[in-house]
């Protein structure tokens, strides 16, 4: 069995056995000349020694923040003051422009009523007692004072430019509003010209498209524009409108090209045998095969009879020259008119005739009468429409101008 070896207990020292607190008592010993001298402190003393340095050092801080604050609010306070200066120095400058303007409002005033010159004495009173407040207060100098007025009298003269300008941009917004409704609408007047100027245009060439029918069932056909390249003149067009907007510059060159087009179209139409040479008159015989009245075969007929009473007036349908005025077998007597551009017409069978060879004749002009002379059963026209030597169907040239 194992002895166990007991360790003596060790023994501490009252010094270090035990924690003592921070304010324990403590001794402060004093040596001189050999004798020594203990300063005894309790824990009371040392908590009250603390406290006075706390307090020390609480005021040192406190007086040394509450220093450094003050200058700041002195200088805060001293600009507030400066700005409060400047407020007075223009209140007083303002008063002093307005009433300077006020007054030469007043003195230009013929009317010169108790009620002015009273508003006059209370205004310089009042202004002069401003005026030695200021002096008193030491607030402005004259000089300041006169020189803040002329910078309100200027600051008046802006504002009121402000506002001129102001006004004069809301007129000009609402005259470019104004313009913007005027050019739509001119823009849907061109529009509405464009269409109705085509349609006019399109009428015509639907007329020549339908002279041309007969014309091409032999070959032919009649350009009404050949001559135009040639030709000089007619409706000016020009290059440029002088207007920004491109819209109404390609519809204003659109309606000034149709009108340029129904001019020329028109002035080529007046020279053609367009209408009815007869007033009233009924069709007995048509162009082409027909059987023939007298021998009851069928035949070729040149042009068309359009029956009508005897005396019956003849207008010719375009400017001519009377190239043959005579009689001629089968034909009875007998017109012929050159009008040009390959076109001639005929008129036979006529009881009187009114012109003669060489004659030029108008548009509407009377060249005879319906008649029935040469190999004929009754009053009728005989009608021919002649292209360049070859008679063709005159029924649409007819028709034409009547439609």
């Amino acid at each position: 069995m194992k002895k166990r070896h007991l360790q003596p207990a060790v023994k501490k020292h009252p010094q270090f056995g035990e924690k003592k607190s921070f304010f324990s008592p403590k001794e402060i010993i004093f040596r001189s000349n050999g004798r020594a001298r203990v300063l005894r402190i309790s824990s009371k003393m040392q908590m009250f020694m603390m406290s006075v340095l706390v307090i020390i050092a609480g005021w040192s801080f406190y007086s040394y923040h509450f220093y450094a604050r003050s200058g700041s609010i002195i200088n805060r306070k001293d600009m507030e003051l400066s700005m409060v200066k400047d407020s007075y120095v223009n209140l007083i400058s303002e008063f002093m422009a307005l009433h300077e303007n006020v007054d030469n409002i007043l003195s230009s005033d013929k009317k010169n009523s108790k009620e002015i010159e009273d508003y006059k004495k209370k205004a310089t009173v009042f202004e002069d007692k401003i005026k030695q407040i200021a002096d008193k207060g030491n607030l402005a100098s004259e000089k300041e004072l006169n020189k803040k007025k002329d910078i309100s009298e200027v600051l008046l003269q802006r504002d009121v430019v402000v506002s001129e300008r102001d006004e004069l941009k809301k007129q000009v917004d609402k005259m470019e509003d104004t313009l913007k409704g005027i050019k739509d609408a001119q823009l849907d007047v061109f529009e509405k010209l464009k269409v109705i100027s085509s349609k006019e245009v399109d009428k015509l060439r639907h007329i020549f498209n339908e002279i041309n029918v007969p014309l091409k069932n032999h070959g032919l056909y009649f350009n009404p524009m050949a001559n135009k390249k040639e030709s000089q003149g007619g409706v000016y067009i020009p290059a440029k409108t002088g207007l920004d907007d491109k819209r109404i510059n390609d519809t204003i060159t659109a309606i000034y090209k149709n009108v340029d087009d129904f001019e020329y179209y028109k002035a080529v139409m007046a020279k053609l045998p367009l209408g009815k040479p007869v007033w009233s008159y009924w069709v007995t015989s048509q162009y082409g095969t027909r059987s023939d009245p007298f021998k009851k075969s069928k035949a070729t007929h040149k042009g068309v009879d359009l029956a009508s009473r005897t005396g019956t007036k003849i207008q010719i349908k375009a400017p001519g020259k009377v190239t043959k005025a005579d009689y001629a077998n089968g034909y009875g007597n007998v017109i012929v008119v050159d009008h040009g551009n390959g076109f001639e017409t005929k008129y036979a069978h006529l009881n009187k005739m009114y012109v003669k060879k060489g004659q030029s004749v108008k548009y509407n002009e009377v060249i005879g009468e319906v008649g029935s002379t040469g190999r004929s059963t009754g009053p009728h026209l005989h009608y021919e429409v002649v292209y360049r030597g070859v008679s063709v169907n005159p029924m649409p040239f007819i028709k034409a101008r009547a439609s």
